[in-house]
């Protein structure tokens, strides 16, 4: 079974503006371009009865359209970084989303997030980076932003299980409510089975 996460998608133009930081870093191991995504919550390997329960209860989430744009960058792992990440603009209805998302996993029987919601797009995982290469980097790229982008659907994604960084595959696509017109369920795909 694939490992399995929920994610907000990254826009052509946005992907290419976050393409322009990769370089510049000894021993980084840059994301593919067709890899970047906004994690909302992992949800890791379960099994095919769990996963169609989940998608079941995604598919009945109602909230609307928004807006969101990528800010600054930064490392996790303080005196020794394991990755680069793009930072994402605060936003109350992508912390809803996310927070909603979260409850149906918990009621589903997984345990709950023990990590506090970061919303980030990760660029590159760093092994045996030097911290002062890092701090360089960063320090030459915080200035990062992009225009605001519209967010019409979350998806579940899965993975298999390997160092990290990809290749990801989008399993189910979930919509968003439009602002104007209400809600808009018509164009979701039949969901696919994971038994």
């Amino acid at each position: 079974m694939p490992r399995l996460f929920t994610a907000l998608e990254i826009p052509r133009n946005v992907a290419l503006s976050l393409s322009l930081l990769r370089g510049g870093l000894p021993g980084a191991r840059w994301i593919d371009v067709e890899n970047y995504h906004i994690t909302l919550r992992f949800i890791g390997d379960v099994d095919g009865r769990t996963a169609d329960e989940i998608v079941d209860r995604l598919d009945r989430i109602d909230r609307p359209e928004f807006q969101v744009s990528l800010n600054g960058i930064g490392s996790f792992g303080s005196k020794k970084p394991h990755s680069v990440w793009a930072g994402v603009s605060p936003s109350q209805e992508m912390t809803a989303l996310q927070a909603e998302i979260e409850r149906i996993c918990q009621r589903v029987g997984l345990p709950p997030d023990p990590r506090k919601f970061m919303p980030h797009v990760s660029l590159a995982r760093l092994k045996a980076c030097r911290l002062d290469d890092v701090v360089r980097y960063l320090a030459g790229r915080g200035d990062f932003h992009t225009l605001p982008f519209k967010v019409s659907r979350f998806v579940l994604m899965s993975s298999k299980d390997s160092v990290g960084g990809g290749p990801y595959l989008t399993e189910e696509g979930f919509p968003l409510s439009e602002v104007r017109t209400g809600t808009n369920r018509s164009s979701v795909e039949p969901m696919k089975s994971f038994v």
